[in-house]
This record gives structure tokens, sequence and C-alpha cells, in this order.
């Protein structure tokens, strides 16, 4: 296959490939977009597996919008750009969604218990873990687990404790930090 084998095409013959469900003509679109996509996904907070997820669903927009003709090409490589402009969207609309935040904020405060901080073998600090969270209080219990366990958002979080969004993020933090303690001491 060529080095950039959708050059090859004009962008008729490339739409009507898709339309035609023509398997080199989506392939060589992949082969010629996702890397792009994959590279910008890298940049900007994830990871190969999203990269593939947001590739499939940008590529399924496109192949619909040029399904019904809803695609006019404006120069050799719209196609491409579109593709790649899809993708970045969806990225984009992922890493403001509360989902990935609430994501990003089980990573923010992690109990790594890799660290060296906490000292002993694996074993030992998943008992310091377990030992540290019994002594945690009956409301920090509940809000760590219904976070962590039942991925509950903040929101949510505030909502069942009668609490205020913000009240239930600084009480998260709070319970987080007690139980980092206790694991230490």
């Amino acid at each position: 296959m060529p080095k950039d084998p959708i050059s090859q095409l004009s962008q008729e013959d490339l739409i009507r490939g898709i339309k035609d469900n023509e398997r080199k003509v989506m392939t060589a679109l992949y082969v010629e977009v996702f890397p792009k996509v994959k590279h910008y996904i890298l940049k900007n907070n994830g990871d190969e597996d999203e990269a593939k997820d947001i590739f499939q669903e940008a590529f399924l927009v496109a192949w619909k919008k040029v399904k019904k003709g809803e695609f006019i090409p404006q120069n050799s490589s719209a196609m491409k750009g579109f593709l790649f402009q899809i993708s970045k969207n969806k990225w984009l609309d992922w890493l403001r969604s509360s989902k990935f935040k609430r994501e990003q904020s089980l990573n923010a405060y992690p109990l790594d218990v890799s660290d060296d901080s906490y000292s002993g073998d694996l074993e030992d600090k998943m008992l310091k873990l377990e030992a540290g969270f019994l002594k945690l209080g009956e409301n920090c219990k509940e809000l760590l687990k219904r976070f962590y366990f039942q991925k509950m958002s903040v929101e949510d979080l505030a909502q069942s404790f009668g609490w205020t969004a913000q009240t239930a993020k600084n009480n998260k933090y709070r319970c987080m930090e007690t139980l980092r303690k206790l694991m230490k001491s």
C-alpha cells in the first residue's frame, strides 16, 4: 500500500468508496488518519485505547454523513480533515464531560500503594489501607465507598448527604487525607 493511499484517490472516489463500503478505501482512510488522532489524544491526557474508541466513533459519524450525502468536500484533503476534526471534537467533549472529571478526581489523590512513603510490601500496604479504612468514621467510609466504588458524582454525593457540591468535595478530600494519615501511622 502506498505511503499516502488517500492522496491517490480523488474526493469523489473516496466518497464513492465510503458509500459503497469499499474495504480498501476505509482501510486507507484509517491508516492515514488514525495515527494523527492517536497522537493528538496521547498529547491531551488520553491513552491508545481511548484514541481507538474516539476514532471509531468519529469514523461512524463521518461514514453516516457521507452515506446521507451531508458531507461536501471543500478540497483534496477534506475527508481526512473532517474525520480528524470530528475525532478532536469528540475528544474535547470527553475531556469536558463529568465522567472524565470524576475519573480525574479519582486520580487526583490516589492511594498509590506502590509509593515508597508507605513502608512494606504490597500485602502489607493493602492491610494498612484496609485497617485505615476501618478506622474512618461512618460518614467517611460511606462517602468514599459511594464515590470510588459506586462511581457517584460529587453532585450526587452532595444530594444524598444533604450537602452542597463544594462541601461534598471538601469532605471527600478530608476523608482521603485522614485515610492517608491512618495508613502511614
